[in-house]
């Protein structure tokens, strides 16, 4: 009778590349069937729970990732602008309270429009949206914006659609990772100030 003899290196290797196979093959099936929640691209605005899975699209605009975020950054070819909500004082704070605004670090430049990402804006939130695009792109509509807020975040995904659909803004760039993306990969933040 003939002895076969194991190799056991050579079947740690058969293994490891059926391991290999299997995570590339994970890695491009369609994020459905992987427990990943896939958000249709709503036909308005969103109007409540803001922080959320957001859509991987944003029609008229250019999704970017943080490498491109941070070419775009380091060459500055492109306007930075962060929509992420400013908590408002309560007005039924008992007289003496002490108010601090929570501390907001975005990417260093930008320019931190606050509340412009409601689904619905008041008159003088609207204007002040349009007056700040317009003063930062210089009157050119096809000025390179790029906007954001955190990671889930609605916010930026309704600013980036109102600044296209309703403002005529026609290069920007929607920049879903946000502030969390940019610090999970290293990058510089700063302390923002909201623009007056």
């Amino acid at each position: 009778m003939k002895e076969y003899r194991t190799d056991h290196s050579l079947r740690r290797l058969a293994w490891l590349g059926i391991a290999g196979l299997a995570a590339v093959l994970y890695a491009f099936a369609p994020a459905a069937g992987r427990g990943e929640e896939i958000v249709p691209e709503p036909a308005g605005y969103r109007m409540d729970v803001y922080r959320a899975p957001t859509p991987a699209t944003l029609k008229g605009a250019r999704v970017i990732d943080t490498a491109e975020a941070e070419r775009l950054w380091r060459t500055k070819a492109a306007i930075f602008v962060d929509v992420m909500p400013r908590d408002v004082k309560p007005p039924n704070l008992p007289p003496g309270t002490l108010w601090r605004d929570k501390r907001r670090d975005h990417l260093p430049g930008s320019v931190w429009l606050p509340n412009v990402g409601y689904g619905a804006l008041t008159a003088a939130t609207d204007a002040y949206f349009r007056a700040h695009l317009q003063a930062l792109a210089g009157s050119n509509r096809a000025a390179p914006l790029v906007i954001y807020c955190q990671t889930d975040c609605w916010m930026s995904w309704n600013a980036a659609k109102r600044a296209i659909e309703e403002y005529g803004y026609s290069n920007i760039a929607w920049y879903p990772a946000g502030s969390d993306g940019w610090a999970r990969s290293g990058l510089p933040l700063e302390q923002g100030q909201p623009a007056p």
